[in-house]
C-alpha cells in the first residue's frame, strides 16, 4: 500500500514532466517549420515575379518579330541570290558568302522589317477593322516601341549598305543608294499624304519592284555592274510582283473600302481583279521566256516554261476558285516554281 502511495505521486509527476518534455518538443518543430514554409512563400514569389518578367521579355519579342513579317524576306533573300548569279563575278569562297550574308541580313530582316513595320504603323487604323487582334491595334506594344523599332531597323538596313559599299571598294556608293531609294520607297508606300497604296496599279507595281527589283540590283552591284539591260528585265519581272501583291489586297477589302483605299479588289471587283492577278504573273514569265528565247538562249527559256506551268495549275486549283479562302495555300504551292524561274533568268542573263 505504501508503495502504492509513495509511486503514485511519483507516477504522475514523472508523466506531467514527460508531457511538459513532449510538449516543448512539439513546439519546437512547429516554430521551425513556420519559418521554412514563410520562406519557401517569399522564395516562391519571387520566382514567380522572374517567371513572369522573363515571360514578357519574351512575348515582347515575339510581338517585335511578328511585326517584321519573317514570312516575307525570303523573296529578297532570294532577290539578293539572283543579282550575285547574274553578277557571274561571285565565287563560294569566305569573302563573298559572308558579303552576300551581309547583303541578305540588309535586304531581309532590317529594310523588309522596316517596311512592314511602318507599314503596319500606317494600317493600324484599317487593322483595327480587318485585323484588330495584330499587335498595334490590340495595343500589345506601344506606340514608343514601335517607333523605336522603325528607326533601329532602317539605320541598322542603311548602315549595312554602307558597310557593304566599303567592303566592295565601290567609287560610288550604289549598295547605299539603292537602300536609301528602297526605304524612300517604303515609306510613301505607306504614308501619307503619297500613300501609293491607295492607287492599286502603282502601289502593287512598287511593291513588286521592291521584293523583285531592288535586292536583285543590290546583289548584282556588290558583286558585279548593274547594267540597263538588267535594270529594264528586273523592272519588267516586278509586274509579276504586282500580281502576287494583288493576292494579299482580297483578304482587305472590307477595310480598304471603309478607308477609301482603291485596291484593285475594290476598284474591280473581286472577280475581275483575280485574273488580273494570275494575268499579271503569268504574262510576265511568259515574256521573259520569249525575251530569253530570242536572246539565243532556248535551254533556259524552256526552262522557265516548265516552271510557270506548275504555276497556272495551282492558279486553277486554288486562287480563281476562292482567292480569299486559298491564298495562303496558293502561295505556298505556286510561289517557289515564280522564285526559281527567276533565277533562271538571272543565271541566263550571267551568260
Amino acid at each position: 500500500m505504501a508503495l502504492t502511495l509513495n509511486t503514485a505521486p511519483s507516477l504522475r509527476l514523472s508523466s506531467i514532466q514527460a508531457n511538459r518534455v513532449r510538449f516543448h518538443s512539439t513546439l519546437s518543430p512547429v516554430s521551425v517549420s513556420f519559418s521554412r514554409r514563410r520562406l519557401s512563400v517569399v522564395a516562391a514569389e519571387t520566382d514567380a515575379n522572374e517567371v513572369r518578367h522573363v515571360h514578357f521579355v519574351q512575348n515582347k519579342w515575339k510581338i517585335r518579330l511578328q511585326l517584321t513579317k519573317p514570312v516575307t524576306w525570303p523573296p529578297l533573300v532570294w532577290g539578293v541570290v539572283c543579282g550575285a548569279a547574274a553578277s557571274g563575278n561571285f565565287h563560294w569562297n569566305f569573302e563573298d558568302v559572308a558579303k552576300s550574308i551581309a547583303c541578305m541580313l540588309m535586304s531581309g530582316p532590317f529594310l523588309t522589317g522596316y517596311t512592314q513595320t511602318i507599314n503596319d504603323w500606317y494600317d493600324r487604323e484599317i487593322d483595327a477593322i480587318n485585323e484588330p487582334y495584330r499587335p498595334i491595334p490590340s495595343g500589345a506594344i506601344s506606340e514608343n516601341e514601335v517607333i523605336t523599332q522603325i528607326w533601329v531597323l532602317l539605320l541598322g538596313g542603311l548602315g549595312l549598305a554602307g558597310l557593304l559599299d566599303v567592303w566592295a571598294g565601290h567609287d560610288f556608293p550604289i549598295v547605299f543608294y539603292l537602300a536609301l531609294g528602297g526605304s524612300l520607297l517604303s515609306y510613301i508606300y505607306s504614308a501619307p499624304p503619297l500613300k501609293l497604296k491607295q492607287n492599286g496599279w502603282i502601289g502593287n507595281f512598287a511593291l513588286g519592284a521592291s521584293y523583285i527589283s531592288l535586292p536583285w540590283w543590290a546583289g548584282q552591284a556588290l558583286f558585279g555592274t548593274l547594267t540597263p539591260d538588267i535594270v529594264v528585265l528586273t523592272l519588267l519581272y516586278s509586274i509579276a510582283g504586282l500580281g502576287i501583291a494583288i493576292v494579299n489586297d482580297f483578304k482587305s477589302i472590307e477595310g480598304d473600302r471603309a478607308m477609301g483605299l482603291q485596291s484593285l479588289p475594290v476598284a474591280f471587283g473581286a472577280e475581275t481583279a483575280k485574273w488580273i492577278c494570275v494575268g499579271a504573273i503569268d504574262i510576265t514569265q511568259l515574256s521573259v521566256a520569249g525575251y530569253l528565247l530570242g536572246a539565243g538562249k532556248p535551254y533556259y527559256a524552256l526552262a522557265l516554261l516548265a516552271l510557270i506551268a506548275p504555276q497556272i495549275f495551282f492558279q486553277f486549283k486554288y486562287f480563281l476558285k476562292d482567292p480569299v479562302k486559298y491564298d495562303v495555300k496558293y502561295q505556298a504551292s505556286a510561289q517557289p516554281f515564280l522564285v526559281l524561274g527567276l533565277l533562271v533568268t538571272a543565271l541566263a542573263t550571267s551568260h
